[in-house]
């Protein structure tokens, strides 16, 4: 069972509310919408997707990496790492 499955019917929401702001972006580069207007859209997206990934980390060190501690020091420990890497790419992009 995966960290965010009791709130995965609101990630999938976000993420639906998200891709529609995208093609709403394409309508506006499709329609010469002014460029300010446009990057402005485009910041909302990304700190959307920033908070499904924030929320995603959450979960999964709440669950995941916490039962891996709970059941295998070792396993928790490689849970620890992995979820660093994946905050090192969040901070990254």
């Amino acid at each position: 069972m995966v960290g965010y499955s009791q709130s995965k019917d609101d990630h999938v929401a976000r993420l639906r509310r998200i891709e529609g702001q995208v093609r709403g972006i394409q309508r506006m580069v499709e329609s010469d919408t002014y460029c300010i207007d446009v990057i402005t859209q485009v910041a909302a997206v990304s700190k959307a997707l920033q908070r499904v990934a924030l929320g995603l980390v959450h979960e999964h060190l709440a669950h995941c990496v916490s039962d891996a501690i709970h059941d295998d020091p070792a396993t928790g420990a490689e849970k620890i790492n992995e979820a660093t890497a994946a905050i090192e790419r969040l901070l990254r992009s």
